[in-house]
């Protein structure tokens, strides 16, 4: 029996631990802790145009990781030495807005709003809620229309 050649068992292991890495780095719904409450609102304009706002809020507010009174006291401190950093002042909204990121993504694959990608035209992320509004690269089709046709 032949012996593989390196160059083949190199190619064969990279290609397995980079499926590997892949496959780490997809993140989904339930890796993160904090459990939303979400709406996906459609609007079709006459011409065609669809746009949708993706709203998202806290289901329950996660429990502080310091007691009030005692981040009160740090805030204090902190105005009275003239500390300069911020990260009591804006928190850190990196993990939230990449989970409104992520049930946006998962919202229009499931509804099939946006076939063809979409346009971000604002966005608002604070603690404990978010929305993104965009316009969709994709006209309405008739199907569109019956299926995401305003009901107000």
């Amino acid at each position: 029996m032949p012996m593989p050649s390196p160059l083949l068992t190199t190619t064969v292991l990279l290609t397995a631990m980079l499926s590997l890495v892949g496959c780490a780095s997809k993140r989904d719904v339930d890796d993160f802790k904090v459990r939303v409450e979400d709406t996906f609102q459609t609007s079709i304009k006459g011409d065609g145009i669809k746009l949708f706002t993706y709203k998202v809020k806290y289901a329950e507010l996660p429990p502080l990781k310091q007691p009030h009174m005692q981040r009160v006291r740090q805030i204090e401190k902190m105005k009275r030495s003239g500390s300069k950093k911020r990260s009591i002042y804006e928190p850190d909204l990196r993990r939230w807005t990449e989970q409104i990121e992520l049930g946006l993504e998962k919202t229009i694959t499931m509804t099939g709003y946006c076939r063809e990608g979409y346009l971000e035209l604002s966005r608002i992320i604070e603690v404990g809620r978010g929305e993104i509004r965009g316009e969709c690269n994709d006209g309405a089709t008739d199907a569109d229309i019956s299926k995401f046709a305003d009901k107000g």
